[in-house]
């Protein structure tokens, strides 16, 4: 049984190659990489390189030869539709017989502007008639590290999303998750990873107990929410994108009850105060 891991030389693909490797010997695992500079750490680590790009369908279907798992770790926005459907179209060309994806939370409801490309993927999936099980990965704790760093070194935790909740939860712990899946394959078609939904003024707290510093939680405007980033060294398109999150936070885009994350792990997530410690420490 052969595995491969896309996105390899990113963080949630790193960590998925260490997850699996302590599951399935490291001469069935593959990594795939943009080119053989990329992937050359991986191979010193001792895992098989294959070289491909998403926006290159032939150079995906030589990728995968002789693969078996395909955790297919999604792209990034942009030309992501074309780049994804090539991906299935390759795995389906050189046999994948079972593809781990990680799409969006509710991405069949949702009404976010992110959940198209994954709505879509999955869709491309299903009509190649390949064994799968979609991740429906709630929002990474690491996504919010700019207004974390910037409440760390303003004493304010400045946020938009006065009521909407969030599944937060560590990459490492998605990326576990999505491990185990590709090893065992014996899932449902569709998992939604989440933690339990809390607010960003409950993060604020979290926030304030692992670091033992004083944060106020602030519900800002638009403009204000903004501006703390830019302030923070933020270029002004990326605070842009952050208030878009926001946007689908307070639309309930990511309040997703379900203790699907905690029944693949086999073990309880690390607390939110914990986490954080964590991600402040690094």
């Amino acid at each position: 049984m052969n595995y491969l891991v896309t996105g390899a030389t990113g963080g949630f693909g790193g960590y998925a190659l260490e997850y699996l490797s302590k599951l399935v010997d490291k001469k069935s695992i593959y990594a795939l990489a943009r080119d053989n500079e990329k992937g050359a750490k991986l191979q010193e680590a001792g895992f098989n390189v294959r070289i491909g790009d998403y926006a290159d369908e032939d150079s995906m279907v030589e990728a995968l030869q002789g693969i078996d798992r395909l955790l297919f770790v999604s792209g990034a926005p942009g030309n992501r539709q074309a780049e994804h459907a090539n991906v299935v179209r390759a795995a389906k060309k050189a046999g994948v017989s079972y593809i781990v994806y990680t799409s969006f939370p509710k991405t069949d409801q949702s009404t976010s502007l992110l959940a198209a490309d994954h709505s879509f993927t999955e869709k491309e999936i299903k009509q190649a008639e390949i064994k799968h099980t979609f991740l429906r990965n709630n929002w990474y704790l690491e996504n919010e590290m700019p207004i974390i760093q910037r409440a760390l070194a303003t004493g304010k935790f400045v946020y938009v999303a006065k009521n909407g909740k969030t599944g937060w939860a560590l990459k490492r712990e998605y990326a576990e998750a999505a491990a185990k899946v590709l090893f065992n394959n014996d899932y449902p078609e569709i998992l939604e990873l989440s933690n339990t939904p809390i607010t960003y003024s409950e993060l604020a707290s979290a926030l304030k107990e692992a670091s033992g510093k004083e944060i106020e939680a602030v519900v800002a405007d638009e403009t204000g929410f903004i501006d703390n980033l830019v302030e923070g060294g933020l270029p002004q398109p990326i605070a842009e994108m952050f208030l878009s999150f926001q946007m689908d936070i307070e639309t309930g885009q990511l309040d997703v009850v379900s203790d699907d994350l905690q029944k693949v792990l086999g073990k309880p997530l690390t607390s939110r105060p914990n986490a954080l410690k964590e991600l402040i420490e690094e």
